[in-house]
């Protein structure tokens, strides 16, 4: 089906109703400079809703130097993102996964039979962990230049973790809805503090770091297991006691926070059901990095004994089904994929993506990913979940 776009000008931005609602066959469509033939074109052909504003408050940093258009829906559909970026020069990622099939329809150069594909020359990826969203040998072989952002939700992701964490120890929420009710007191009425808990990081990136330095100032005890690409000095910088053996670590502690990027062949299934078996009760698992770090049912099994609790942003199956035993498991506290979500966050992300296109676009290099070791270093050193 040939998709419809309806685009109106004025002041030379071009936009079909923004502010208004998009329907299935006329997504609202942005773009600055259209006038301007002359310039490369920056398409982002899908996007989530939170990341338009904050990416378009930094536009004015390519006037002149490019246009840009946005398709203000997200899809994943790959004929639709082959169709809008086909006369693009940079390709924004904000969210898709790109395969194989999709990267070399849409990329600059000649194929091996002679046939001329795409336009596109450089994707810049909405998040750290590119290697899960494009295959980035295949990218260099196609000659496209892959660009991501870094350290750009450290603090939010960070936060959120303590967020989730003070449910588990002083159930706000349920207090709150019991206030409301009329009520007073009651169940988990007497809560638990941090403050002389051991806490054991898992992954001590920018995020695993950012959450030892705030555990610390609540007076925690913190150990931590990180791979080989941390810095062994940074340990001693943040206080930080390392433990190499994942059982001895867990066991340990009194929450156990995972910071873990999801790579293959590395961390998938890192976390075992035998790790796990080694929380002591009354311990509490907070995971705000990628549930499939875990390995496949190991986490549901341990929590349906009974005996310890968990809170967790992220699932192996997103949106988590509505009949997942997870949703109604006592002493489970459910946030959906969020903590990375917050204005600092997209502000920090936007310049970043920003930036890396007026590199490229003027002949220089900010973020630029060269190989699959680069991005999987990015990615540890982030403890990204991207997002």
């Amino acid at each position: 089906m040939t998709e419809k776009t309806t685009i109106t000008q004025s002041n030379g931005i071009r936009s079909n109703g923004i502010g208004g609602t998009a329907t299935a066959s006329a997504p609202r469509v942005f773009e600055t400079q259209p006038e301007r033939d002359d310039l490369p074109l920056v398409v982002m052909p899908s996007a989530i809703v939170s990341i338009i504003a904050p990416f378009k408050a930094r536009l004015e940093a390519l006037r002149d130097i490019a246009r840009v258009r946005i398709f203000e829906e997200f899809t994943e559909d790959a004929d639709t993102i082959a169709r809008r970026v086909a006369d693009a020069d940079v390709m924004i990622n904000a969210g898709p996964h790109i395969s194989d099939d999709l990267l070399r329809r849409i990329s600059a150069g000649v194929r091996a039979g002679g046939e001329q594909g795409g336009h596109v020359r450089c994707i810049v990826f909405s998040g750290t962990g590119v290697a899960s969203y494009i295959n980035l040998a295949l990218a260099r072989e196609l000659g496209v230049r892959v660009c991501n952002a870094e350290h750009y939700g450290d603090n939010a992701v960070a936060e959120h973790t303590f967020a989730l964490l003070f449910e588990l120890l002083r159930h706000v929420g349920e207090l709150d809805a019991r206030m409301k009710r009329g009520g007073w007191g009651g169940p988990h009425a007497d809560g638990l503090q941090l403050a002389g808990r051991r806490l054991a990081i898992i992954g001590l990136g920018g995020i695993g770091s950012t959450v030892a330095r705030i555990a610390k100032a609540f007076g925690m005890e913190v150990t931590a297991w990180s791979s080989g690409h941390t810095p062994s000095a940074r340990f001693a910088e943040l206080g930080v006691t390392p433990i190499a053996d994942m059982n001895e670590l867990i066991a340990a502690a009194d929450v156990v926070s995972i910071h873990l990027p999801l790579i293959d062949g590395a961390t998938r299934g890192l976390i075992t059901a035998d790790n796990l078996a080694h929380l002591k009760p009354g311990a509490m698992l907070v995971n705000t990095a990628r549930a499939e770090v875990v390995e496949p049912g190991a986490l549901a099994a341990r929590l349906a004994q009974g005996d310890v609790a968990a809170a967790l942003d992220v699932y192996d199956q997103e949106p988590l089904p509505a009949d997942d035993p997870l949703r109604a498991m006592p002493g489970v506290v459910l946030t959906p994929h969020v903590a990375w979500r917050t204005d600092g966050a997209f502000s920090d992300l936007t310049r970043q993506m920003v930036e890396a296109t007026r590199a490229f676009l003027t002949g220089g290099e900010v973020n630029v990913v060269v190989s699959e070791r680069d991005a999987e270093h990015d990615a540890v050193e982030s403890g990204a979940r991207r997002n």
